[in-house]
């Protein structure tokens, strides 16, 4: 069977996806990413299930930056678009792209994932990979994924433990829940008056069920629309997560 080199994805967004102001949730947004890069790994024959049995490792999301035109809303029948770029030693790139049933793209992402060993959490080289289809060169945005910081006025927005609805199939916080999180590090009222644009997520160490993360915020610079969030361990003070947000106020 010939490997694809890009995969495409049609699909109407589900009621249970949508926040109160009727649109698609940026959380269920990178499910749905997830879930297309799932299926187009499947498809090369990279998918979780055969690493997994085969070699003991996982697929594990370390960098995405998403940029949002316009969120759909129920029922609205969208095309998601994805496509790996030529694997590193460590690090392979994967692309996005979502549009709505004109074509248009509402959507453009970029992503690193990285390869690790099930049971010892440690990071492993890609020499397995095999069979990549021919290469596409075309990126989503045109960016480099980098390391995200604070802008020095760091505050303490609230504590929250991990339990068995946050936890994915590798057995620690799934990369779509740290988003509700961050989401929840605004007031209703918040989102009632800003929109988010885009949205940069460092993933940096793992959360596993019983863990306490304590999410902290800067908005020193919201004058520029940007916030940055990060999550550390409660225990040890370890980084779990950094994020940079870009906000504009609501047009309606």
């Amino acid at each position: 069977m010939t490997a694809i080199p890009k995969y495409t994805k049609q699909m109407a967004v589900e009621l249970r996806d949508l926040d109160f102001t009727k649109r698609l949730r940026l959380s269920a947004l990178f499910t749905y990413l997830q879930d297309a890069a799932g299926i187009h790994a499947e498809k090369l024959g990279l998918g979780i299930g055969r690493l997994m049995e085969e070699l003991g490792v996982s697929w594990v999301l370390m960098r995405i930056r998403a940029d949002i035109v316009r969120y759909p809303e129920w029922d609205e029948e969208i095309t998601i678009e994805t496509w790996p770029l030529e694997p590193k030693r460590f690090e392979f790139e994967r692309d996005f792209i979502v549009r709505d049933k004109e074509g248009q793209v509402i959507v453009r992402a970029v992503s690193t994932w990285v390869v690790m060993d099930v049971t010892t959490r440690e990071l492993k080289k890609g020499d397995f990979v095999g069979g990549y289809p021919a290469l596409i060169k075309e990126r989503a945005i045109d960016c480099k994924l980098g390391k995200l910081r604070d802008y020095g006025h760091l505050e303490a927005a609230y504590r929250k433990t991990i339990g068995y609805s946050d936890v994915d199939f590798n057995g620690h916080l799934n990369n779509a829940r740290y988003v509700d999180y961050m989401m929840d590090c605004f007031s209703i009222e918040s989102h009632e008056q800003y929109c988010i644009t885009s949205i940069e997520v460092n993933y940096i160490n793992e959360a596993l069920p019983g863990d306490s993360i304590v999410l902290s915020k800067d908005i020193s610079a919201i004058r520029q629309g940007k916030v940055y969030i990060e999550g550390l361990h409660e225990k040890d003070g370890r980084v779990v997560f950094k994020a940079q947000l870009l906000m504009v106020p609501r047009e309606d």
